[in-house]
């Protein structure tokens, strides 16, 4: 079977009762993992243990907390108030488990869902998506990698151009693959506004329910969004159901069977920072 779940960060113990809830067999099924694997729950390295013994039965996609991982890592970021990386960062095998997180990938396509953190712009289709992704997982790979997290973070460029080069192309494709939420009707993001769609900002809609959005009829699963809570079409799942905020932790079956969510409680409750 085949599964995709949502934002677990650092949540474990939720993780490990949710694997018995779908009887989850690494010899048998597959799962995908929308980012946010850490931060801001207080299991961060047992969860990158758990999530590395499943080994090709785990694809982990990487989100904003765990690119803001990285930055740490390297002395490009500080560690925030909110932060609950300290067990990753003073473990003797900090710098193996560094370079396992920055192998992942930002963007998946199996069993027809295309899987990423955030969401995507109208402007790109399928491919142009998973390409975007991949120039970003490239640079995360190479010996630039430091250079790179360094202009990882702004809210410049907001729209999407294919003029787009540089630093300015990467930093707009990390916020859309892992920051995104609003967007304007030309597909401009709005990357502060944070609660539901009920809440948009003036002239602003959620991502996929943008006009003319290239990606219309491909099925999208992503997270990130937990005050969104989950939706589940046949054609969009939302999964960040804010297991860390006293929600749950959130898994949808995806192969072609039939379609089923499976939710369990977490039992960490965090302050919202």
């Amino acid at each position: 079977m085949n599964y995709v779940i949502g934002d677990v960060q650092g949540c474990c113990v939720a993780f490990e009762r949710l694997l018995a809830a779908i009887d989850f067999s690494p010899s048998r099924d597959h799962m995908v993992v929308l980012g946010d694997l850490v931060n801001r729950g207080t299991q961060n390295l047992a969860t990158l243990r758990r999530l590395r013994e499943l080994g090709a039965a785990a694809t982990c996609l990487l989100g904003n907390h765990d690119l803001h991982l990285l930055a740490v890592a390297h002395g490009v970021s500080p560690l925030g108030k909110g932060d609950t990386l300290k067990d990753i960062l003073d473990s003797s095998d900090r710098d193996a488990w560094i370079e396992w997180l920055r192998e992942h990938r930002l963007a998946a396509f199996e069993q027809g869902w295309l899987m990423v953190h955030a969401g995507v712009v109208p402007q790109w289709d399928l491919q142009t998506t998973l390409r975007l992704a991949g120039e970003v997982e490239q640079h995360l790979r190479g010996d630039d990698m430091r250079d790179f997290l360094r202009v990882m973070y702004g809210n410049e460029p907001a729209k999407w151009s294919e003029t787009l080069t540089g630093n300015d192309r990467l930093r707009f494709t990390v916020n859309v693959l892992t920051r995104i939420r609003f967007v304007d009707h030309d597909g401009t993001l709005e990357l502060k506004a944070k609660e539901g769609a009920g809440s948009a900002p003036s002239g602003h809609v959620p991502w996929f329910e943008a006009p003319n959005r290239k990606t219309e009829g491909v099925p999208i699963a992503f997270g990130h969004w937990s005050t969104l809570g989950l939706i589940n079409r046949p054609d969009l799942l939302s999964l960040d159901t804010g297991c860390v905020w006293g929600g749950k932790l959130s898994a949808a079956r995806i192969d072609g069977g039939r379609r089923e969510v499976i939710q369990v409680a977490c039992d960490q409750v965090r302050r919202a920072i």
